[in-house]
């Protein structure tokens, strides 16, 4: 059950926003490049020219909407509230879509990756609906893009979709490129869509990635691990599992094992980063040790996906 109101605190089971923190997710905004803006009114300007008080369309009164902004001459005849549209004060769509797939339950408490992640989407998806962007939000498993939930357009569509994340689950293998294919040909407004992934799927995101581009969507990847995916503390001769096929691998783990893990680990993230850099895309990497609010708050911010 979820208690409270956003304007005290937000909690559902282990997603609590307290009021401090709701305040600061208030304050802020998500940044999208190269994106045309929807029709819909935001926090966000659009790349037209024009003034602020040049009227541009109507669309329908959505609660929590300013009644400053409603038309009561067009409601006198109507009897229907419609919102005006000023040129320059439009949406921004935002799409976060998550990995649940079976490595994704790596981790002990807090800093298992997909606990972390549906912390992130539940900070994330605030600070859009708090903008007044226009949120899709889906989790990602095998290769379906299930679970969508949107479009929503205002804050009261925030407790109900924290509900139906606490009951989100991840399992089984992920093909992350047919996923992220299958999503850019079916979602009907591109926008800045948020990839929440460990990016360990055996295909791949760099062809999913490439169609959502190509489909005008502005990609930001958030590559999680765990602090033991990053610096392993296992040691002698082991027998690993794989979390999501269970196929085994025995191995002597020595000192000089683990440092050729680190540096080839070092090596595919930089690859992941390069390769997002050059086609205009961003990369945020993220350890699940380090508090969920401090990355939205001040790590995001300082990487320019929040402002």
């Amino acid at each position: 059950m979820i208690e409270g109101s956003t304007e005290h605190s937000v909690h559902d089971g282990a997603l609590i926003f307290d009021r401090d923190t709701l305040h600061k997710l208030r304050r802020l905004r998500l940044v999208a490049k190269r994106v045309r803006p929807g029709i819909y009114k935001g926090e966000h300007r659009s790349v037209k020219h024009g003034s602020s008080i040049d009227f541009a369309d109507y669309r329908n009164y959505v609660p929590g909407d300013d009644l400053r902004r409603l038309d009561w001459n067009v409601y006198a005849r109507s009897l229907r509230p419609f919102i005006k549209l000023m040129e320059e004060e439009e949406d921004l769509a935002v799409h976060v879509l998550v990995d649940a797939s079976g490595s994704m339950l790596w981790g002990q408490g807090d800093t298992q990756k997909f606990r972390y992640a549906i912390r992130l989407t539940a900070a994330l998806s605030a600070i859009a609906l708090y903008s007044r962007d226009r949120l899709m939000v889906a989790r990602i498993r095998s290769s379906e893009v299930e679970e969508i939930h949107g479009p929503l357009l205002s804050e009261l569509g925030l407790l109900p979709l924290l509900s139906n994340l606490e009951h989100w689950r991840a399992s089984g293998t992920t093909d992350l490129n047919h996923a992220l294919k299958r999503y850019a040909l079916h979602s009907h407004r591109p926008g800045l869509t948020l990839v929440i992934s460990d990016l360990l799927s055996p295909s791949g995101y760099l062809d999913g990635m490439r169609q959502l581009l190509r489909r005008r969507h502005n990609v930001v990847l958030l590559h999680l691990l765990t602090p033991d995916e990053i610096e392993p503390s296992l040691q002698g001769d082991l027998r690993f599992i794989d979390i999501e096929t269970e196929s085994a691998l025995d191995i002597s783990l020595d000192g000089g094992i683990r440092q050729l893990y680190r540096d080839r680990l070092d090596a595919w993230k930089g690859e992941i980063k390069s390769e997002c850099h050059r086609r205009g895309s961003g990369y945020f990497f993220i350890r699940t040790d380090e508090p969920w609010d401090k990355i939205v708050l001040t790590g995001m911010r300082r990487a320019g996906i929040v402002a």
